[in-house]
């Protein structure tokens, strides 16, 4: 009798497939779909350089979070020709989540301005921003995108309201939104590794669905099935591996995202239970 896949390592290995596909059909998407623009948002008091990636989209068209769902395409990145980046991180504003076709996406619509800040190799030394964006766009079809971009930062610039907004719509931290405790169990099935987190946290508003990240790149996780007991959050997952490899998870990098009506919660590592 043929075995069948779980709901949930189906949809990871759909994923796989899509993330495979996307670098092939690069470009697929028209100009005029969607474009990128390089803000300014000068020097931090870190002395960190602010800058951020615009994307904009054609009305009625959505692009993914970094996590895509049931049936999206992960955006990736190439920073190749960027000069005197010592470190660069990316900041994401808390995304929506979509029901199409019933498929549950993670993404935005119409714009999107993520925040980008640079550590400079060499401080005091120009810092040029490089590279190109790899991207899925839908509205009645999904086709993927490649976004080139160039810039050299200006660390004169002033306060930019475009990044301040998206810096402030990020995720609430575990401590901001009252986080108690985040425990994470493990258990092998029939594919690879189911993942059961119960937060101890208030409720996000409304629906909460949360999304669990396995921190290591050769791993995928499917769909997370999402309920709450009380001042309990539970959400379950299953990790399935990208190839043959053993593989370890390590509860500290395990990152989960709560999705709710009022705000998004970033929880950074679980402990054991």
């Amino acid at each position: 009798m043929k075995q069948m896949l779980s709901k949930s390592a189906a949809a990871a290995l759909a994923l796989l497939t899509l993330a495979t596909a996307t670098p092939a059909l690069s470009g697929a998407a028209d100009g005029d779909i969607v474009q990128v623009e390089v803000l300014d948002g000068g020097m931090t008091p870190r002395g960190t350089q602010l800058s951020a990636l615009k994307i904009t989209l054609q009305p009625g068209w959505k692009t993914y979070w970094r996590t895509p769902g049931d049936a999206g395409i992960p955006p990736s990145f190439s920073w190749r020709g960027a000069r005197n980046i010592g470190r660069l991180s990316i900041t994401w504003p808390s995304p929506q989540v979509f029901l199409t076709s019933g498929y549950r996406t993670i993404g935005y619509h119409d714009q999107l301005v993520l925040p980008v800040e640079i550590t400079p190799e060499t401080p005091g030394k120009p810092v040029r921003l490089k590279g190109r964006m790899q991207l899925g766009v839908c509205k009645d079809v999904c086709v993927p995108a490649e976004l080139s971009f160039d810039h050299q930062l200006d660390s004169s610039a002033g306060r930019n309201p475009a990044i301040a907004a998206a810096m402030a719509s990020r995720p609430w931290s575990a401590k901001e939104a009252g986080v108690r405790k985040a425990v994470c169990s493990l258990r092998p099935s029939q594919y690879g590794m189911t993942v059961t987190a119960r937060i101890s946290m208030p409720s996000a508003g409304g629906e909460e669905i949360a999304v669990i990240e396995p921190g290591n790149p050769r791993l995928f996780a499917g769909e997370t099935v999402t309920r709450r007991e009380g001042g309990q959050l539970i959400a379950e997952t299953e990790f399935l591996p990208a190839d043959s490899q053993p593989y370890a998870i390590d509860r500290s990098q395990l990152r989960i995202t709560v999705l709710g009506q009022n705000h998004a919660v970033d929880i950074r590592g679980c402990s054991a239970g």
